[in-house]
């Protein structure tokens, strides 16, 4: 076994493979740049090294950086973990020559299935279902839209080197075609270096469904039963779970036995994962077909070791220094259930704008890395950031995944929502609310998913998940008991309102349009009338209270507003007015104050890069049409018009990094 190995990524990931190489006694280098200097993964790793600026492609894609780290280091091998250059032939085969091991599959595998145009060919000639499409040279726009129209619409236009939802678009006709192929090629070169787009046709009604590969250097390949992926945004995946809900034992043999023989076929080791797209049409789920497979580890594996108990990291490291796989196939169980959510670095209030800027708390619901596979009481957190980091406009958006298990689904899921409600993130924009609210959701709660689960169910976009009348009133009880606690400590303090002045016993509770007299009592609260059984300690400055409501725990995320709180539970944000049930009638004759009109301005939500400018002074636009697009966080957005106008200025340029609410143009 190796003594040392350097992990070439950042983040949650390296932090993921310290873990492990930790417990089998392995040292670890971590490589940084600029913008990571004081991560979690560098200090947690025995050595540092530093490779460069910010830039990903200044820093963490230059592999003689890496490779020169190693030497510095004495590094026998190198983890890659995911993204980066975890699937570039050239990096293994540079370290080959230095004599430093890879951990990760063979040359010949990743040449072969990492590239979505070959892989899809090898798995043809393998026996292997594949999604019709055009997998030869695209040679423009106008070639672009010729094959689509042959295929027939909907088509999916990828990047032949993409991953993580990047390099992407879903084209319904000939207009998408023309508007998205340039900037998937883009998104191809800019994050993989590689331009090379393929066409095929989109699966209406898809689940995305992974099976998990392990192989060994002796021949022995093996499935570890199957992830479900189908809920994403933008083809980035959002929820993952295993097992899957949908898949049956007979789908899954079937399913696994096919992805072995293709793994086999390359003469595949360590982990990989064969990317499944299944016809939610088909109730009998037979008819899958090969989408693509990941010749790394994927960002969702820890769903597959909590239900397997097997640790996929030591088992890439066991298999990269030439040991056997320990385990067969009949070993292979499926123990409970396991779901995953990703923390990601956006707005779902602003249509899921990404959103940068210093964490100014991160307090998640356990401590990141604490306990096992399963972490602490069946609640685990992967994290690669701390109080005080950054979220910066070079990497990805994700902050944290937080994964739970649970004997059953729904035990696993009610988990997940009373962690995300004790998940504490402020500084920026994030996704926790909506991740508890699909969570809640009573689709899928039953299981019926498909890749457009949230653009079904959320069309209009997210304001928050939907809320009940006993969770209201349970957050009107807490309101006027915190409201009483703050009084009664001003009233404490010398020359405020005096000793002799009580706190008052009623208050009045406004939860959106929903009011609620709340009183006070000395043993119980009682809510419009209603008694309350409610125990709760709140200190006056707390962030979080959690209370016990008749027997049911509900947890609570506080900021203090001019007129009460905003609360945050199960998924939703409440603007909370708490006055003294006196006084709270004169509230009716407060003027309301209208916010200005800014539809007339082009305003750059996120920070970014103006990578493309569409119209110029004097054109004339209508509504929905694209003006702009700008690149955050290695994605690219375009941004349209609100309403039909003449653009009276311009005030940006083409190749120029724009602030979070710059004005990129004006219309008349």
């Amino acid at each position: 076994m190796f003594k040392k190995i350097l992990i070439a990524n950042r983040g949650e990931i390296a932090c993921r493979v310290i873990k492990t190489a930790r417990r089998m006694g392995i040292q670890t280098v971590a490589v940084y740049s600029d913008a990571d200097a004081r991560a979690p993964f560098v200090q947690m790793a025995d050595e540092a090294v530093h490779i460069g600026a910010s830039p990903a492609s200044e820093s963490y894609l230059i592999a003689d950086k890496i490779i020169a780290a190693c030497k510095q280091t004495g590094a026998e091998a190198v983890h890659p973990g995911y993204g980066f250059l975890s699937e570039r032939t050239s990096f293994a085969e540079a370290l080959a020559a230095e004599g430093i091991a890879f951990v990760g599959p063979p040359v010949n595998a990743i040449a072969a299935m990492g590239d979505k145009i070959e892989s899809k060919k090898l798995a043809k000639e393998a026996g292997v279902n594949v999604v019709p499409g055009f997998v030869g040279e695209i040679r423009d726009t106008e070639h672009a839209v010729e094959i689509s129209n042959e295929i027939g619409y909907p088509v999916m236009m990828k990047a032949s080197a993409g991953g993580g939802g990047k390099g992407m678009r879903l084209a319904y006709d000939e207009k998408d075609v023309r508007e998205g192929f340039e900037s998937v090629k883009r998104e191809g070169l800019n994050s993989f270096g590689d331009d090379r787009v393929f066409i095929e046709k989109f699966i209406l009604n898809p689940r995305h469904i992974e099976i998990q590969i392990l192989g060994d250097k002796h021949g022995n390949v093996i499935y570890l039963n199957e992830r479900e992926c189908s809920i994403q945004r933008r083809h980035q995946k959002v929820v993952e779970e295993a097992p899957s809900p949908f898949v049956t034992p007979a789908m899954r043999k079937a399913m696994g036995e096919q992805c072995v023989a293709l793994a086999k076929a390359v003469n595949y080791h360590s982990a990989g994962t064969v990317e499944l797209i299944v016809s939610g049409a088909d109730a009998t789920g037979e008819s899958f077909y090969f989408l693509e497979m990941n010749t790394r580890l994927q960002v969702e594996h820890p769903v597959t070791e909590a239900i397997t108990g097997v640790d996929l990291v030591e088992q890439m490291l066991r298999v990269a220094s030439g040991e056997p796989l320990s385990i067969t196939q009949d070993d292979v169980k499926i123990e409970g259930w396991s779901i995953e959510n990703r923390v990601y670095a956006e707005d779902p209030y602003r249509g899921f704008l990404p959103s940068t800027g210093r964490i100014v708390r991160f307090q998640p619901p356990v401590e990141p890395w604490a306990g096992g596979l399963r972490g602490e009481d069946g609640i685990r957190v992967d994290a690669g950031v701390q109080d005080g980091g950054e979220v910066s406009i070079y990497y990805d958006p994700m902050i944290a995944k937080l994964i739970t298990w649970g004997e059953t689904r729904d035990e696993a899921a009610d988990l997940q929502v009373a962690a995300l409600d004790r998940f504490e993130l402020e500084g920026l924009g994030h996704n926790i609310d909506f991740l508890s609210a699909i969570m809640q959701h009573p689709r899928f709660r039953t299981g019926e998913l498909t890749t457009g689960f949230i653009a079904e169910e959320y069309p209009e976009g997210f304001t928050g998940a939907a809320v009940n009348d006993d969770v209201k009133q349970a957050l009107a009880a807490i309101a006027g008991f915190m409201a009483s606690a703050d009084a009664d400590r001003a009233r404490r303090i010398d020359g405020q309102l005096g000793d002799r002045l009580e706190a008052p016993a009623k208050w009045q509770v406004a939860l959106g349009d929903d009011q609620f007299d709340v009183k006070i009592g000395r043993k119980h609260i009682k809510v419009n009338g209603e008694k309350l059984d409610i125990a709760l300690e709140y200190t006056p400055g707390d962030k979080l209270v959690v209370a016990d409501i008749d027997g049911e725990e509900l947890a609570v995320k506080l900021a203090r507003t001019r007129t009460g709180w905003r609360m945050t539970a199960r998924g939703h944000i409440h603007n909370v007015r708490v006055l003294p049930h006196s006084i709270a009638p004169l509230a009716a004759h407060m003027i309301e104050k209208i916010p200005p009109d800014l539809s007339k301005y082009l305003i750059c939500p996120m920070p970014g890069l103006l990578v493309a400018l569409h119209v110029k002074a004097g054109d004339t636009v209508e509504a929905g049409q694209p003006l702009a697009t700008v690149e955050a966080m290695k994605m690219e957005n375009i941004l349209r018009a609100e309403k039909t106008g003449v653009v009276k200025v311009v005030n940006a340029q083409q190749g120029e990094s724009l602030a979070v609410d710059a004005i990129i143009l004006e219309l008349e």
